[in-house]
């Protein structure tokens, strides 16, 4: 079973620049290089692993190890964004999501380690290149930093739709994670929305989705 988190980052109020610098940093190399534990339990505790031949080992680690990507980016993401956000409750609404996206990452770490497979090497450029995406798009307006979000998480939820059809049939354990991130990943877009998300341009909703398409094909394999 995952660990609980032991504590519980401290909400982001009266930090100065410096300290969320600072912060940022933390996270990033803990993201990248640490091993993390979730504050919530493992959605595959309990459910019997069926997962036993090589080919099926080999594609749900493949999956895993492209979602495992996708979470460092997450983290990047919206650490990037809180840093720039111009309202507080904007950049802690930001930073809660983050956590719970750490609990994603934590979930698809163990999963590929329950298979013997490994992460992607390339974590440290998916976390450096999305954090200054996620900068990028803070700085525009928090409006737009919501609307990234909700358009984010709208594609990520059709991502993790075709990894549920491509498992195994009988692969429980990896579906349950997978539906609980998706479950996640709706509720994060919803409340990006409700905050005041801007809907982004369709030139910007295609550079996200080609920039995801690279990734996934890169990630899958190195």
């Amino acid at each position: 079973m995952l660990r609980d988190a032991t504590a519980e980052p401290s909400p982001d109020r009266d930090l100065t620049p410096i300290d969320r610098l600072i912060a940022g940093a933390d996270q990033a190399l803990r993201t990248v290089f640490a091993t993390l534990a979730s504050a919530r339990p493992y959605p595959a505790e309990g459910i019997p692993e069926t997962v036993s031949n090589d080919a099926d080992r080999r594609n749900v680690v493949a999956l895993m190890r492209v979602n495992h990507a996708g979470e460092v980016a997450a983290q990047a993401l919206y650490q990037g964004q809180a840093l720039v956000a111009q309202s507080p409750k904007t950049r802690q609404a930001l930073l809660d999501a983050g956590r719970e996206e750490n609990d994603h990452l934590a979930w698809c770490s163990h999963r590929i380690n329950e298979l013997g497979g490994r992460p992607s090497a390339l974590s440290p450029l998916w976390y450096a290149g999305s954090f200054a995406i996620g900068a990028i798009a803070g700085l525009v307006s928090d409006r737009a930093s919501l609307g990234f979000v909700a358009e984010t998480e709208r594609q990520v939820i059709d991502h993790l739709d075709g990894h549920l059809r491509q498992l195994p049939a009988d692969d429980a354990r990896t579906r349950a994670i997978l539906q609980q991130m998706s479950d996640d990943e709706a509720r994060h877009g919803s409340d990006a929305v409700n905050a005041g998300a801007v809907a982004l341009p369709t030139f910007a909703r295609l550079a996200m989705k080609l920039t995801a398409k690279a990734m996934t094909r890169t990630a899958s394999r190195i």
